[in-house]
């Protein structure tokens, strides 16, 4: 489920979550372009969220949804998180509520 994009003449942005095989809730991030390079010395940017799926079953409870229900649980985030702070506010969110996630950045 696609969070936030954005794209212009010196960046292009997009975030989007889902959940991966292993029933890992997956959060990934992309920017790419001029202004990226300006700011990090490298033309792009990958940021990612791995959350479990026993943490999983704690924010579906914070949603008010059903922990098997997947699709209700990746609205409820695109419902709170859909701007282009998404990953820095939903990962606060995950330390505020004690979710355990790892987390992973490469420019």
């Amino acid at each position: 489920m696609i969070l936030y994009e954005f794209e212009n003449a010196e960046i292009k942005i997009w975030m989007r979550v889902y959940f991966d095989p292993q029933n890992q809730l997956k959060f990934e991030g992309y920017d790419i372009g001029k202004r990226v390079n300006e700011l990090l010395g490298d033309s792009d940017y990958e940021y990612f969220y791995t959350v479990e799926a026993e943490e999983v079953k704690k924010l579906a409870k914070l949603f008010n949804v059903s922990a098997t229900n997947k699709e209700a649980i990746l609205r409820a985030i695109k419902k709170r998180f859909h701007n282009n702070d998404a990953y820095s506010k939903f990962g606060q969110y995950m330390k505020e509520n004690e979710i355990k996630f790892s987390q992973f950045t490469w420019s």
